[in-house]
């Protein structure tokens, strides 16, 4: 049998461990993760290689209900993500499992391509509560097959992954093998300074953050990155900021440790912190955080 290369879409409700899932796949950290919701924006490829097969995961912003252009975004890019792929992945909590997942599952009866569903977190439950939940989701017939899988622990990913294998076509890869996502450095070290800013502001801040990068600069020994927190308005920037600098710092020095390990350089990171309201709104503010202009 020859080379087997395709795409497996990862789509489900926010905060359900879609990006955990596909870093546990990938083995590498492509997607961030964070308890909040809205924490994947774009879509992602995490490419898996081996010397058999390439399997490309599109991680999805998760599936929601916003007003927002940002949300218009996330929306499409979730959509467009289950166009033209060899599998789905539907991803579950396996404590928040209801009807809103059932809308979703129902979403995909007629597509072409294999649909599984995984049940996710089962390290927090037990078969005799998830019983009930299981009963139900086997009513989908159509559903190729339900695994329930733990990324934290690493329970049943192999075996998803093997299944994942099954419905591959022959191919040539679609990726260099020595590549495990389609984003820039530049985007990744974006995407890590979110993260941080996210882990450290928890509810103090929502979903009112993104990151862009002014000035990234590469030498041999060094890197140089000058990265604005964008926030909506400046009792959020007085937050972000912290007493003398405190929490800015905090975002910063362990943003630049993740960094550091991406790059295998020292890294010099400046942060700032920018208000720009109403900027999940703005088109142009949208377009000049990195967001496809012909998906907007």
């Amino acid at each position: 049998m020859g080379f087997k290369a395709g795409f497996v879409a990862i789509i489900g409700k926010p905060n359900v461990g879609k990006s955990s899932l596909v870093n546990e796949l990938v083995g590498e950290k492509v997607s961030i993760t964070s308890p909040k919701a809205q924490t994947t924006r774009n879509r992602i490829f995490g490419i898996k290689n081996t010397k058999d097969y390439q399997i490309v995961f599109v991680d999805t912003p998760g599936v929601q209900h916003t007003q927002t252009k940002l949300g218009e975004y996330m929306k499409v890019a979730t959509d467009g993500a289950t166009a033209d792929v060899d599998a789905i992945v539907i991803v579950l909590d396996a404590l928040r499992i209801n009807q809103e997942d059932y809308k979703i599952i129902e979403k995909y009866k007629s597509v072409k391509c294999p649909v599984f569903i995984v049940v996710n977190k089962i390290e927090v439950t037990n078969f005799e509560k998830m019983y009930p939940i299981l009963a139900k989701l086997n009513e989908f017939k159509f559903i190729k097959k339900f695994i329930t899988t733990s990324a934290i622990r690493k329970i049943n990913i192999e075996e998803l992954e093997n299944e994942l294998v099954k419905c591959l076509p022959e191919s040539e890869p679609f990726y260099p093998t020595d590549e495990y996502t389609d984003k820039s450095v530049r985007f990744m070290c974006q995407e890590i300074i979110r993260e941080k800013a996210l882990l450290y502001l928890q509810e103090e801040i929502p979903h009112g953050i993104a990151v862009e990068i002014s000035s990234f600069e590469e030498g041999d020994n060094l890197v140089k990155i000058d990265a604005n927190i964008i926030t909506e308005n400046l009792r959020h920037k007085q937050i972000i900021i912290g007493s003398n600098g405190s929490m800015l710092k905090r975002i910063g020095v362990s943003a630049r440790g993740d960094i550091e390990k991406l790059v295998s350089k020292k890294v010099m990171l400046n942060l700032f912190v920018k208000v720009k309201k109403d900027w999940k709104d703005d088109i142009n503010a949208l377009i000049d955080l990195g967001f496809s202009k012909k998906d907007i």
